[in-house]
Formats: structure tokens, C-alpha cells, sequence
């Protein structure tokens, strides 16, 4: 049985002018436990909302999608927070780290809303990464490249089946790029989690023996959107991309 088996998925939003776009027409899709892939697709192409409604970060306005033998899909906020603590990490492209704790908080917060605060546990996932010397540094304290590690750690930290990484090297010089995706699939290896990346960027791309675009797999074309369909760069403001961003209006 899969890990991850979606079918008859969709999202649709309205656009400012009032006019429905379709983002995801996903008839099929399955992701086998252990497995690590990487989807190929263009920015607007409906890859961060693809990777919330799996998270459960997005609700579809069709479908089934089934996590570990669970439905992420009608069921309430709680039960759908709780399943995602249980089985998901997030690697963001902008980290989302609270800038007010320092890199093992940071981590041992992640892991409040899943299996339960462990420092033990969180100090490992840090020195694992690189960070042995960085456990009490904030973010702002780290390098861009250091904050990510900081994410990956706090990621795994409820020991997730499924790691959804979105652009995770999209803010990094390509030297760190190659390094830090190297290290999220060795980590997720070591941690039995089975991987999921999305990205646009043809050398991350490159690192994974399994890849597909997302194209393939999506039968809507977003591309065609009126305006740009993952402006949110905080998937748990609850706001539509509609909400977050308005086309530039210039008087004539």
C-alpha cells in the first residue's frame, strides 16, 4: 500500500475580477514509503498548493487524499492538524523560523504540536546537521544557509513518515544548494522518512534518481492564471492567494 495516494484531487480560486482558475486537476498520484521525488514545475504552477493540500495546510475542493492509511480530507481543523503533526514535516523555502527562540526551541516547538517536547532528541537533530556549536543561537544570529538546517532539523523532529520540501534551496548560493540537498536526503534516509520535493531549479533537480513534472501529474494549467498563484509565503495566515495579492493597478 502506498504511502501517499491521491485521486480526483482540485483546487480552484477566484480571481480578483471575480473569475474562477483551476490550480490542481490531480487524478491520480501515489508516493511509496521510502521513496524520495522530486517534481519539476515553473513558479504559478500550483506546486506549493499541491504540497498544501497534502499537508493539510489547504483544503481541496475535491478528492481523496490518504496518508498513512488516513483521509487528510473530511475531517475536522483538529483531527487534519493532528494528522499532519503525526506524519508530515515541512522544509518552507523561507524556513518560517521565530526569530524570538533560539535553534533548539525553534525545534523543540515543532515538536509541541506532535509526539511531545524532547530537548534529547532535538539537540541531536541539530548537531546532525551541522549546528552542534549553533544550539543556542537565534536565527538572526545564522546564515541563511545555517537557518535551513535549523528547518530540516525542526522537520524531522516529530519523526514524520511523509517530508514535504518546497524550493528549500530557492534562497541559497548553488554550493550550499547542492550541499543542503544532499543532507535532506541523507537525513530523511537515516529517519526512514519517505521525501517529497517541488522544484524549479533543473541542478536540485538533477540529485534525484526519480523525477516528474509536475505537468504530468497536473491536468490544469495554472500557468494561465491572471495573477501569480503562490504569492504566500505564510501558508498558515488561512488567507487565499486572491487575499494575499492584488494585480497592479496603474492609472492610465
Amino acid at each position: 500500500v502506498p504511502l501517499l495516494e491521491i485521486s480526483n484531487l482540485t483546487k480552484n480560486y477566484r480571481s480578483p475580477e471575480g473569475k474562477l482558475q483551476q490550480v490542481l486537476d490531480v487524478p491520480e498520484f501515489t508516493l511509496e514509503e521510502g521513496q524520495q521525488l522530486a517534481l519539476r514545475g515553473a513558479s504559478g504552477t500550483g506546486k506549493t498548493t499541491f504540497l498544501n493540500c497534502i499537508a493539510g495546510i489547504l483544503r481541496p475542493d475535491e478528492g481523496v487524499i490518504r496518508l498513512n492509511g488516513q483521509n487528510m480530507v473530511g475531517v475536522t481543523e483538529s483531527r487534519r492538524d493532528w494528522l499532519r503533526a503525526q506524519n508530515i514535516g515541512y522544509i518552507f523555502q523561507t524556513f518560517n523560523l521565530l526569530q524570538g527562540y533560539t535553534c533548539v526551541e525553534n525545534v523543540v516547538l515543532g515538536m509541541s504540536f506532535g509526539r511531545g517536547a524532547n530537548w534529547d532528541v532535538a539537540g541531536k537533530l541539530l548537531k546532525r546537521v551541522g549546528l552542534r556549536d549553533r544550539l543556542s543561537h537565534r536565527p538572526s544570529q545564522l546564515s541563511v544557509g545555517q537557518q535551513q538546517r535549523v528547518a530540516v532539523a525542526r522537520a524531522l523532529a516529530n519523526q514524520p513518515k511523509l517530508v514535504l520540501a518546497d524550493e528549500p534551496t530557492g534562497n541559497l548560493d548553488p554550493q550550499n544548494a547542492r550541499e543542503s540537498m544532499q543532507l535532506i536526503r541523507e537525513v530523511c534516509e537515516e529517519n526512514e522518512a519517505t521525501l517529497l520535493l517541488v522544484s524549479h531549479d533543473q541542478s536540485v533537480l538533477d540529485q534525484f534518481e526519480v523525477r516528474k513534472d509536475l505537468a504530468e501529474i497536473n491536468q490544469a494549467r495554472p500557468h494561465q492564471a491572471i495573477f501569480p498563484l503562490e504569492l504566500n509565503s505564510n501558508p498558515d495566515s488561512g488567507l487565499e492567494p486572491s487575499q494575499e495579492a492584488q494585480p497592479l493597478q496603474i492609472s492610465q
